[in-house]
C-alpha cells in the first residue's frame, strides 16, 4: 500500500505533468502487482484536502499511449486511498462548435483500441461490469460547476472515440467517426475508464480540445507543434479546474452512495471455490471489498 494516502486522484494527460497549488508535495513510488505505473504519485494537500496526482505519460512524456500500464496506474491510485478520479486528456475535435481550447466533460466512449490489457480480471476469476454509463455523473456535476466558476469554456456531455495511435487519424477515419456521432478523438481514456469501473472508483473525463483532427477543410492537418501550443494554455486551465473542483468533491456528502462504488456487486461470475488463488492475491486492492465479502 502507498505510504501516503489521498481521497482524490488526478490523472494528467499531455501537457499536465504536475499540479501547482499543492502544499507538502512529495513524489512517492507505489508498487502494483500489475507492473510499474507511469510514474511515481505526487501527493499533496490543497486547502487541507489530500490529493494524489499521476502523470499518465510520465514526467517528460516518455510513454506512448499504447505502452501506458493502465492497470498499474488505476491499481496504484486505489492503493493510495483514492476514491474519486478526475482524468484530463488532450483530444482532437470532430465537431465545428468544439474549437481548440474548449473542454468537454465526456459521458460516453467508443473504444477502438486493440493492443492493451483492458481488465484486471481474467482466467481464474471472471467478472463483467456494466459500462452503459462509463463515467460518474456526480463527478461530472462538480466538474461542470467548477469549470464555470473558473470561466473555462466547457461542454457537458460528449462521445470520445479512443483510437490506438500513436499515429493520428486518416481523413477517411476522421470522417467515419463523425458519422458515428463522436465529438472528440484521443488515445488514452480507454481502457482507463473500464479499469476505474472495475476498481469501483468514481471516474470523470475532461477532454481538452487541441485541434480539429484532419477533417476540417479550413484547418491544416494536425501536427505536434500545433497541439503543443494549445496544450500549454489548456494545462493552465486544467490546473485552475482542479483548484475549483477539489472543495466541491471534498464536501460531497452523497459520495458514499454513488453506484460507481458498488460496480462489482453482481459482476463476479466465477464462484469462490473455483477462483484462482494467484488472481485473488493480485486483486486484493482492486476488488478487496467483494473478495472479503
Amino acid at each position: 500500500m502507498a505510504q501516503s494516502q489521498a481521497s482524490i486522484g488526478i490523472i494528467g494527460g499531455s501537457g499536465v505533468y504536475d499540479i501547482d497549488g499543492l502544499e507538502n508535495k512529495r513524489w512517492e513510488k507505489v508498487s502494483s502487482p500489475f507492473g510499474e505505473p507511469s510514474d511515481e504519485l505526487l501527493f499533496g494537500e490543497m486547502n487541507g484536502v489530500k490529493l494524489a496526482f499521476l502523470p499518465r505519460h510520465g514526467r517528460g512524456h516518455n510513454i506512448p499511449p499504447s505502452e501506458i500500464n493502465f492497470r498499474a496506474n488505476i491499481d496504484a491510485l486505489k492503493r493510495a486511498g483514492v476514491s474519486d478520479v478526475i482524468s484530463v486528456s488532450a483530444v482532437g475535435s470532430l465537431r465545428e462548435h468544439l474549437a481548440p481550447g474548449t473542454f468537454v466533460i465526456v459521458d460516453q466512449f467508443i473504444d477502438r483500441t486493440f493492443a492493451r490489457n483492458k481488465s484486471f480480471f481474467g482466467s481464474g476469476l471472471v467478472a463483467h461490469v456494466s459500462m452503459a454509463r462509463p463515467v460518474c455523473p456526480r463527478l461530472g456535476d462538480h466538474i461542470e460547476a467548477a469549470a464555470r466558476e473558473a470561466s473555462i469554456e466547457v461542454l457537458r456531455g460528449g462521445t470520445y472515440l479512443v483510437m490506438e495511435g500513436p499515429q493520428f487519424s486518416s481523413l477517411a477515419e476522421s470522417e467515419l467517426y463523425r458519422t458515428w456521432g463522436c465529438d472528440v478523438i484521443g488515445m488514452t481514456n480507454m481502457p482507463e475508464a473500464k479499469l476505474a469501473r472495475e476498481a469501483e472508483l468514481c471516474y470523470a473525463s475532461v477532454a481538452m480540445v487541441t485541434d480539429y483532427d484532419c477533417w476540417h477543410p479550413n484547418h491544416e492537418d494536425v501536427t505536434v507543434d500545433q497541439i503543443v501550443q494549445v496544450l500549454l494554455a489548456n494545462a493552465d486551465k486544467a490546473r485552475s479546474l482542479v483548484r475549483h473542483a477539489v472543495p466541491k468533491l471534498n464536501s460531497d456528502a452523497t459520495a458514499c452512495e454513488c453506484g460507481c462504488r458498488s460496480a462489482l456487486q453482481h459482476a463476479m461470475i466465477t464462484p469462490p471455490a473455483a477462483r484462482d488463488a494467484a488472481m485473488i492475491d493480485k486483486l486484493q486492492v482492486v476488488a478487496g471489498r467483494m473478495l472479503k465479502a
